[in-house]
């Protein structure tokens, strides 16, 4: 793989170096930091070389995505685009981009980047393609924070939900990449503006969302909630548990055991006007499916999609696509260094994050469908 990925850089030491610093990040044991590459590579005299390739050089790190992506669709097969909100805990200031933030999976603030990436998933393995990092106003509009970063001037505020649409559409009409149904937890995006972007560009998505969310009933099943005011997406489904039905998949697609439970979809909109949050997306047609695992019927996921010709029970290996992606960066993304960059530069960042996407596809595609163990054996098959 490593020929092609590194075939848009413009220099044959560039390739080299791009090799070796995958090789470190697959070989080094610990803390994936330049100088732990270096020292793997040739020692205390590549440190400094090492650190200009990832932090001050030129290459452009877009085109080794793209080539990434391109490698993994046939590879994996991808059955979806999975975006993932990642949350990488730093302990100083200076790191670009990190701040105080209120992280809800954890329940209290950290010192962090937050970062989105996406991943192309099929059931038995998956692997990140592209990044977007979240800049805070501090780091957009601070001069001398920008200068310090080398922040591009092209580069201004936006939400998570813009970059995450921004990173899909891209992929599809810059990259040339097939279109799949985007996959990602919504509880910290702009639902609406998601589903209206997306669906323009003709990409399907499949959101899980929590109980609040309110949302029109328009499902002719359920004749005496029809046209009256929003409900929370919870209360839709409980209006629908009669019409439950069997559900059984398995853990992480076709890799993992057996699963049973029950499985209720409900045609709904989203409604208009209520807030700038909803007024882009009122109107599509969308289906609410809430999944009740055996032994945790009051608590069901609920999922939102724009997939509405398809059976809820088609869609249930979509639904562990989620699952697939945060145990593959639990147990390889981390592995690999995805959070171990720690320098100032913005280039420096994307750099590293691409170079630590292609060491994770080599670790995942060197043992299909296990969970990587982070042995250096592995490695050298995939390099």
């Amino acid at each position: 793989m490593s020929i092609s990925l590194f075939a848009s850089l413009p220099r044959a030491d560039q390739r080299k170096k791009g090799v070796e610093y995958v090789r470190g990040l697959l070989e080094v044991p610990g803390r994936k930091s330049i100088r732990n590459i270096a020292s793997l590579i040739g020692g205390r005299a590549t440190d400094q070389s090492l650190h200009h390739f990832i932090s001050e050089s030129t290459w452009e790190w877009a085109p080794v995505r793209q080539a990434l992506a391109r490698y993994l669709v046939p590879r994996l097969p991808v059955e979806a685009w999975v975006l993932q909100d990642t949350v990488i805990r730093k302990a100083g200031q200076h790191s670009v981009g990190v701040d105080r933030r209120f992280v809800p999976a954890e329940g209290r603030v950290l010192n962090a980047q937050q970062a989105i990436g996406v991943w192309a998933a099929s059931g038995c393995r998956s692997g990140p393609v592209d990044w977007g990092l979240h800049l805070p106003p501090t780091w957009i509009d601070d001069r001398s924070l920008r200068s310090r970063a080398s922040i591009p001037e092209s580069t201004e505020a936006e939400t998570l939900s813009d970059r995450a649409v921004r990173l899909c559409v891209g992929m599809v009409s810059e990259w040339g990449l097939p279109v799949r149904p985007v996959v990602l937890d919504a509880s910290s995006l702009n639902l609406a503006m998601l589903f209206d972007r997306l669906g323009r560009r003709g990409i399907p998505l499949l959101a899980r969302v929590d109980q609040s969310v309110p949302l029109l009933v328009s499902d002719p099943a359920l004749t005496g909630h029809r046209g009256a005011a929003s409900m929370p997406a919870g209360e839709v489904i409980r209006a629908a548990s009669s019409t439950r039905q069997p559900a059984h998949w398995r853990e992480f697609g076709r890799c993992g055991g057996m699963r049973s439970g029950l499985i209720a979809s409900v045609a709904v909109r989203l409604p208009q006007g209520r807030a700038a949050r909803l007024r882009s997306g009122g109107g599509r047609r969308l289906a609410l499916i809430g999944l009740a695992e055996n032994g945790q019927r009051n608590a069901p996921q609920l999922w939102l999609t724009d997939l509405t010709s398809l059976q809820s029970t088609s869609l249930l290996t979509l639904f562990t696509l989620l699952e697939r992606v945060r145990g593959d960066y639990r147990e390889v993304a981390k592995n690999v260094g995805i959070e171990d960059y720690v320098g100032r530069s913005f280039d420096g960042w994307h750099r590293h994050m691409t170079l630590a996407s292609a060491a994770h596809a080599i670790a995942v595609l060197s043992c299909p469908g296990q969970m990587w163990n982070g042995e250096p054996g592995n490695a050298e098959r995939g390099t």
